[in-house]
């Protein structure tokens, strides 16, 4: 067991792991309907492609995926170089089980936790997701694990808690909470922008900040591969339902 929860947060695994996603998010994205104006994706996919177009125009979208491509793959080898050990795919497939059984319990125990907080509403959301298309929705769910993941706890989280103990000497625990507090609220407010953001209620900005709160901790304590695929199993267990 302690070999399997160092190596699941190791870049050889971690980021193996969320390859499929990164891949399958693309190629949907890249079918999708005319209708749509190839429009309709993540909006953390958004954020960042729009970051890559500022910097090299309409070359911006692929130089956002060939950076994201070099910099995993770099990782990987340099990780598996490293270690001197070959891959098991056994590792993979148990990091995947308990990416599946933590998504499967995440909805219940944040939701548990927001109604002792505040009175229950109803999620309202301004874009009907029932009428898109399955893989549309698909591609949605993909897209919040992989590309939320990467913005509000790889690049902010991370920054914020690397910033904590390195520049102001503070211990990795208080870092931690520090970055995954701000992050979560960050996180949270996120999805009330742009014409498909949610319409605001007291409860989804609760529940969501605390869904936070709990990807951060994951992010934190099991790495990326398993928390972006957390995320994207919920998503797709919830709007695939």
């Amino acid at each position: 067991m302690r070999a399997y929860w160092l190596d699941s947060r190791r870049p050889r695994y971690s980021l193996l792991l969320a390859l499929p996603l990164f891949i399958v998010y693309q190629v949907l994205e890249a079918l999708e309907p005319a209708t749509h104006g190839g429009e309709l994706r993540n909006g953390a996919d958004v954020i960042l492609e729009t970051l890559f177009s500022r910097l090299a125009g309409p070359w911006g979208p692929m130089l956002l995926v060939v950076c994201l491509v070099a910099l995993g793959l770099w990782l990987v080898i340099r990780d598996y170089r490293k270690s001197g050990r070959d891959l098991r795919l056994g590792t993979l497939l148990v990091m995947l089980g308990e990416a599946t059984v933590l998504a499967l319990c995440f909805g219940i125990i944040v939701s548990a936790i927001t109604s002792q907080l505040v009175r229950p509403t109803a999620m309202l959301q301004q874009q009907d997701v029932a009428q898109l298309s399955v893989s549309t929705r698909l591609m949605l769910s993909l897209g919040a694990g992989l590309y939320e993941e990467l913005l509000f706890r790889v690049l902010l989280v991370g920054s914020l808690a690397w910033a904590g103990r390195r520049l102001l000497g503070w211990r990795p625990l208080v870092a931690g909470i520090w970055a995954a507090l701000i992050g979560a609220v960050i996180f949270s407010a996120f999805h009330y922008v742009g014409p498909y953001g949610d319409q605001y209620t007291s409860y989804s900005f609760v529940f969501r900040t605390i869904a936070g709160l709990a990807f951060s901790a994951l992010f934190l304590l099991r790495g990326f591969g398993i928390t972006a695929w957390t995320h994207a199993l919920y998503d797709a267990f919830l709007l695939l339902r």
